[in-house]
């Protein structure tokens, strides 16, 4: 029997303002860009879709898609090598890896649909429920606005929860201490500094956070790209404080480099940027032999289905402003109960479908 191809590619921006002013250590917006791409065939549709610049819509329209549409919708890693070689000379890393990871997720999902199954299912899922952290604690935040979010993700059970620092270094164990303050004992506080500190800066805070608010998790202490300043934190960070990085990664590459250097605890990889589920399974196994946990970076909705099927996995950052977005513009997003997310084993695909009525407010 002939395998069904790929007939149609279509990639559409849009772009959704924050619910508040956010900001991190390095960088502040008000607004999101998604770039969602559908691939159909045989009268099935698989959606994927990556948080990047519209020039990965184009990217999709103007090169991508001449790779994929005809090729063979159930073999996307097929798919994945041609668009790897299509993009030779323009380069990999950035959006245009973007462009080619939305694809490879959306080809996924099409296979999945087409064979009526799951994706976790497909992928060889190792567990149900996959744990989440809530993420947020923006730096643009008052300390009300960080009460209200980091408590109302405890009341919904998620027993660890992150917020930013970086930008303000003097005033970052006060904010700290804050969020301990209201979320408690019971409740694991993680700090994400988007590389903004120095290397003794981030040593000195790594001491402060640990000894005034028992913090565990300390992302992106320095920049992503210093692999030794990442291990010379890790070395030395108190006793029960990991370190992690890696969400920059789009290349087995970059992340290959990254567990060389022994720059982190636990390894941190994005689908939307790192070269879609086909490398985010390599990731995984990039771990697994390592002995490393991975993280899965923000997108909560595209990442439940491939990490259930990643034996190696700490948990998926539940990011508030995709979460957010992704419950406006698609049905079918896993729901959020016991501090998890529940891939649903009976829809074929990941069960995603874009809402129209609501996204096409923010088309452009």
């Amino acid at each position: 029997m002939k395998s069904p191809v790929v007939e149609r590619l279509t990639a559409r921006t849009f772009t959704v303002p924050t619910d508040a002013p956010e900001a991190d250590g390095t960088l502040s917006w008000d607004t999101t860009t998604i770039v969602v791409v559908e691939a159909r065939s045989a009268g099935h549709t698989g959606v994927g879709y990556s948080y990047a610049a519209g020039a990965a819509a184009a990217l999709v329209s103007e090169l991508l898609g001449e790779a994929v549409v005809g090729g063979d919708a159930l073999s996307p890693s097929a798919a994945w090598a041609a668009m790897r070689r299509a993009v030779r000379n323009i380069g990999y890393p950035g959006v245009t890896s973007s462009g080619i990871s939305a694809v490879d997720v959306a080809l996924w999902d099409l296979k999945a649909r087409l064979l009526g199954v799951a994706l976790s299912t497909l992928l060889g899922r190792v567990r149900e429920r996959v744990p989440v952290y809530g993420s947020g604690g923006f730096t643009t935040y008052t300390p009300e606005q960080m009460q209200r979010q980091l408590t109302g993700w405890v009341a919904e059970g998620i027993g660890a929860v992150k917020m930013k620092v970086g930008s303000e270094p003097d005033r970052d164990p006060e904010r700290v201490r804050h969020a301990r303050s209201v979320i408690g004992d019971g409740v694991e506080l993680f700090v994400d500094a988007n590389g903004a500190y120095s290397r003794k800066q981030a040593l000195a805070l790594a001491e402060t956070f640990a000894r005034e608010a028992r913090v565990s998790w300390f992302e992106e202490p320095v920049s992503s790209d210093d692999f030794d300043g990442l291990r010379l934190l890790r070395d030395r960070a108190p006793a029960g404080m990991e370190v992690a990085a890696g969400e920059y990664g789009y290349d087995l590459f970059y992340f290959r480099r990254m567990l060389d250097a022994g720059a982190v605890d636990v390894l941190q990889a994005d689908v939307t940027r790192c070269g879609g589920i086909t490398q985010m399974l390599q990731v995984g196994a990039l771990c697994a032999a390592r002995g490393l946990r991975l993280s899965a970076h923000t997108s909560p909705a595209l990442h439940a289905h491939v990490c259930a099927a990643i034996e190696p996995l700490a948990h998926v950052e539940y990011f508030h402003d995709h979460a957010r977005i992704e419950g406006m513009l698609f049905d079918g997003a896993p729901p959020l109960r016991e501090g998890g997310l529940w891939p649903d084993p009976t829809v074929p695909g990941m069960g995603l479908s874009l809402r129209e009525g609501e996204a096409e407010r923010y088309e452009h």
